[in-house]
């Protein structure tokens, strides 16, 4: 990013150099050309000469700007498609935990919408930078060798536009940022309605989103509004600069020229010259209003960038689990937003052919401890390690993380499902893997009435809760990682569909897989050859209390749950 940024400005410097030279020889051409025939008695075909030159001129300026804006794009698509691409590839690297804490709505509205603003920013801005610093010099040197007082009357007067630019810039600042903010809790807002549409229409509540949209809908348009008139109050107030900072110039050189001190040339050159030493600062302040949302954008994608990663050890041989196992001990971790470690000194063993059930009250961290069985979040204390059959241990933050991930297997408590065909889908866990081997996995989980080239909406919309999940067991299965991890794998599934699960997750340690999982309901314990119990620890607050900002969702704060509730009740699997 800082290479384009460099790039941008030295294309800006290079494009004010040219214009303010084109600029000074237009006014001198310009001027030579009316005073020749006013008071030169010169004729058509003696002023050809300077007529063609400023002809010459008007082009190349045309085509400069031209060749400014043609530089400009190609630079500003270069930069969003790297932060697109940087942005990307970090919120992919930073893992499950930053995306849970993070907005997806924020995201895609950074990624698509927001990081199109930086066309203003590149496209315009940065070039009239440029512009607004050599312009305006190379103006005052020029009228100085012509006319020392128009000189000093422009280089006293050019200031005050930036002085005013910088006084109304503070406050454009703070409203751009609140427009910004308006506008990713509209998008936050509207995509939690979208995904928790089918939950609010089956509970009534569907209706009564639509205040509640139109009141965000309101405020960014509010935000916006204030916005465009602090860009008019801005525009009216640096236009009105200029015309005044003009007029005094005009008013000086008109005088002169009655006293006989300045010859006719001379003036018209003044005249024509003197306004070129405002236009770059004038453009400069409208450009800053439509690149604010660009740097807003901006700030974001830094952010974004600037989140710090995971501490990732570079081994890529990783220990084999026969004879060995894996074990979690004294486990803690922060819990986001909360003063508590959850899981609390949490320790197990878990060894090849075993099932290691994980119970405890809701927030006592299970599906955190699987988290940090993967290497995705950082422990605060103890940690996971692998003992393989020599006895040999290695913590698994020294494991080069795609590496590791390819020895587990994991299923989250909402198996991911894209829009694509139900084989597309399963094979997510292993691309290469063949239709026998995923219809398999299917017919395994009791979903041989699934076709595998069946398309599957966003989110798995076209099958139940029940369905969804077992999709994503079959995922799993068909990795046959040595490492199996499952968070509530059986939960709002009916008897019969929890039955057969639980067969599938004894045959997976009957192979000789480590599986550990997550399990609320009995029938899921018992399957187990242990369950441990997990628990968490409330901690002091690192600082005094005070107003705690609540995630802003369309369900009210707290009632955000309700998005991700299977639209079938408990038992009701089809």
């Amino acid at each position: 990013m800082a290479g384009v940024a460099a790039g941008a400005l030295a294309t800006a410097i290079a494009l004010g150099v040219a214009t303010a030279v084109l600029a000074v020889a237009q006014a001198w051409l310009l001027a030579e050309s009316i005073a020749g025939a006013f008071q030169g008695g010169r004729t058509l075909a003696g002023l050809a000469g300077p007529l063609v030159a400023l002809a010459v001129v008007l082009a190349a300026r045309a085509a400069l700007g031209w060749g400014g804006e043609v530089a400009a794009q190609r630079i500003s698509s270069q930069a969003k498609s790297t932060l697109r691409r940087r942005v990307l590839e970090r919120a992919a690297t930073l893992g499950p935990r930053w995306s849970s804490e993070a907005s997806s709505a924020e995201l895609v509205l950074l990624t698509t919408h927001g990081l199109d603003a930086l066309d203003g920013y590149f496209g315009r801005y940065v070039p009239q930078v440029g512009l607004a610093v050599i312009v305006p010099a190379v103006v005052v040197v020029c009228l100085a060798t012509a006319d020392t007082v128009a000189a000093l009357t422009v280089l006293l007067t050019v200031p005050l536009i930036p002085v005013f630019m910088i006084l109304i810039g503070r406050a454009s600042v703070i409203q751009r940022s609140r427009r910004w903010t308006a506008l990713s809790r509209l998008a936050h807002r509207f995509l939690d309605l979208v995904a928790g549409l089918p939950t609010l229409r089956a509970y009534g509540q569907a209706d009564a989103q639509v205040v509640a949209l139109r009141r965000s809908t309101d405020a960014y348009r509010r935000e916006t509004m204030a916005t465009l008139r602090i860009a008019f109050l801005s525009a009216l107030a640096l236009e009105l600069l200029a015309t005044i900072s003009v007029a005094l110039v005009a008013v000086g050189v008109g005088l002169r020229l009655v006293e006989g001190w300045l010859t006719l040339q001379t003036g018209l050159f003044v005249l024509v010259l003197a306004p070129e030493a405002y236009l770059p600062l004038r453009r400069l302040g409208a450009e800053f209003h439509a690149s604010e949302q660009g740097l807003s954008a901006a700030a974001a994608a830094t952010a974004v960038l600037d989140a710090p990663l995971l501490p990732a050890g570079d081994r890529t041989e990783i220990p084999s689990l026969d004879g060995g196992r894996l074990v979690v001990e004294g486990l803690s971790v922060v819990a986001p937003g909360r003063d508590a470690l959850a899981p609390f000194e949490a320790s197990l063993e878990v060894a090849p052919g075993e099932v290691v059930a994980m119970a405890g009250p809701s927030g006592a961290g299970k599906s955190t401890l699987l988290l940090a069985v993967m290497g995705l979040v950082s422990p605060a204390a103890g940690g996971v390690r692998i003992v393989d059959g020599e006895g040999r241990s290695i913590a698994v933050e020294e494991l080069d993380g795609t590496a590791w991930r390819d020895h587990v297997a994991w299923l989250p408590q909402q198996p991911f499902l894209f829009a694509g065909t139900v084989a597309e889908n399963v094979r997510l866990g292993r691309p290469g893997a063949s239709d026998d081997a995923v219809r398999e996995g299917l017919d395994r989980l009791g979903l041989d009435d699934l076709s595998l080239d069946r398309q599957l909406g966003e989110r798995g919309a076209g099958l139940s809760s029940g369905q969804r999940r077992r999709l994503g067991l079959a995922r799993v299965l068909l990795r046959s990682a040595p490492i199996v991890l499952l968070d509530e794998p059986t939960a709002g599934l009916d008897a019969l569909s929890e039955a057969r699960i639980l067969e599938v997750i004894r045959a997976e340690a009957d192979r000789g897989a480590a599986v550990l999982l997550v399990a609320h309901r009995p029938a899921t314990k018992s399957v187990a050859d242990r369950v441990v119990a997990i628990e968490w620890r409330a901690t002091p607050p690192a600082a005094p209390a005070g107003e705690r900002a609540l995630r802003d969702t369309p369900l009210g704060p707290g009632l955000d749950v309700l998005r991700d509730t299977p639209l079938d009740p408990p038992g009701a699997d089809r």
